[in-house]
C-alpha cells in the first residue's frame, strides 16, 4: 500500500508549478524593479549642484586648476557622469606666532562647485562613484581627468527636481 501512495508529477502539477513562479517573478520585479522605480525613470533626473572646500592648497594650483575647467567627474579611473564647473578662491589663515591668525601667503582656500545628475526618486542618496554627496563630509576626494584633492568637505549641496516630480 505504501507503494501506491507515492506520487509522481505529471503535466498539470509542472504547469501549476510554472505559473505560480512565474506570479511570484512578476510581483517581485513589480515591487523591487519596477513598481515605484518606472515611474521615477519617467519624472527625470535630479540635477544636483555641490560645493566642494579644500583647505591649505599650494597658491599655484588656483590658476592651474581654473585653465582645466570644466572637467569631467572621474572614480576609481572612469567617468562617473558630472563636471567640476568652476573653481573660487580663498584666503588660507594660519596661526601666527603672535598667536593671532594671519593671511598663508604661500596657500589658498578654493571653492570647487560640481554638477552631477541623480534619478529624481534617488536625490536624498546622491553618489558620485562610490561617494556619498551630503553636506559636512569631511573625507570627499574631487576627482576629474586633471584635478585631483583629497580629504574636501561638502559644503552645499542644492537639488533641481525636474518639473514633473515636484
Amino acid at each position: 500500500m505504501e507503494h501506491n501512495a507515492k506520487k509522481r508529477f505529471n503535466i498539470i502539477d509542472i504547469i501549476a508549478v510554472v505559473l505560480i513562479l512565474a506570479v511570484l517573478a512578476f510581483g517581485a520585479w513589480k515591487l523591487l524593479g519596477s513598481g515605484d522605480g518606472g515611474a521615477a525613470g519617467e519624472t527625470g533626473m535630479a540635477k544636483v549642484t555641490y560645493v566642494v572646500r579644500c583647505e591649505g592648497v599650494p597658491a599655484e594650483l588656483y590658476e592651474t586648476c581654473q585653465a582645466h575647467l570644466p572637467s569631467p567627474l572621474m572614480a576609481s579611473g572612469a567617468l562617473v557622469g558630472g563636471q567640476i564647473e568652476a573653481v573660487e578662491m580663498e584666503p588660507y589663515y594660519v596661526l601666527g606666532p603672535d598667536g593671532e591668525w594671519i593671511e598663508d601667503p604661500e596657500h589658498v582656500t578654493l571653492y570647487f562647485t560640481a554638477v552631477t545628475e541623480t534619478p529624481a526618486s534617488e536625490v536624498m542618496t546622491t553618489k558620485v562613484g562610490d561617494q556619498e554627496v551630503r553636506i559636512g563630509k569631511t573625507d570627499y576626494i574631487l576627482k576629474s581627468e586633471y584635478i585631483e584633492f583629497s580629504e574636501g568637505t561638502i559644503v552645499d549641496v542644492q537639488w533641481e527636481l525636474p518639473e514633473s516630480a515636484e
